[in-house]
């Protein structure tokens, strides 16, 4: 029996090693006449992209409006993912609402992600608005959390505190929506309403 018969009864076999052959062969070529790679001779800790000391940042809505500012004594951008790393965070939330004063805050440490769309605060936060327009002024103490600037909205699953005039609130994991003054209280909440003074 010829090779050509053989290889004819035997044709699938036959053209996956020929294949298989021209594969690794064209790999061989490769290797041997492509750059060798690039060697890595960094050594420790993933570096930042840059570093801030005493800087502000303003972050803006889509609709053009301010959606966050922020200042810090530091502040690191790390390379792999390009998010900011913030030393004592002091933070406003602007209510873009004539005669309604902002939101201010302060954190231990603050996470901001690439688009600027998500901050953690980490460590207690302190958050305060001074009293307008016969509004009481408020205040709210709690620990790590989660905000969408642009949407004026924060949670977190931590104890939070809230004081506003003598009303006072307080329970475990919140969700608040800063456009409309929608405050929910998760778990284990409490509060104390006293009645409001009549208007003479």
């Amino acid at each position: 029996m010829s090779l050509l018969l053989w290889l004819r009864d035997r044709r699938l076999p036959a053209a996956i090693i020929v294949l298989a052959l021209a594969a690794g062969a064209a790999q061989i070529l490769l290797w041997w006449i492509g750059p060798a790679p690039k060697a890595n001779d960094f050594v420790g800790p993933p570096r930042s992209g840059y570093t801030l000391t005493n800087f502000r940042m303003w972050s803006y809505g889509l609709d053009g409006l301010p959606a966050f500012r922020m200042q810090s004594p530091h502040l690191e951008r790390h390379e792999g993912d390009e998010s900011l790393y913030i030393n004592s965070p002091k933070f406003e939330l602007p209510s873009n609402e004539a005669g309604v004063p902002d939101w201010l805050g302060e954190s231990l440490y603050s996470w901001v992600d690439k688009s600027g769309t998500l901050i953690k605060l980490q460590g207690p936060v302190y958050m305060h608005r001074p009293a307008f327009a016969g509004t009481d002024a408020a205040e709210m103490h709690t620990s790590e959390v989660t905000a969408w600037p642009k949407e004026n909205r924060m949670e977190t699953a931590a104890p939070v505190q809230m004081v506003q005039g003598a009303t006072t609130m307080s329970g475990t994991g919140m969700r608040a929506s800063l456009n409309d003054n929608h405050l929910e209280l998760l778990d284990d909440s409490h509060g104390s309403f006293p009645p409001r003074k009549r208007k003479s």
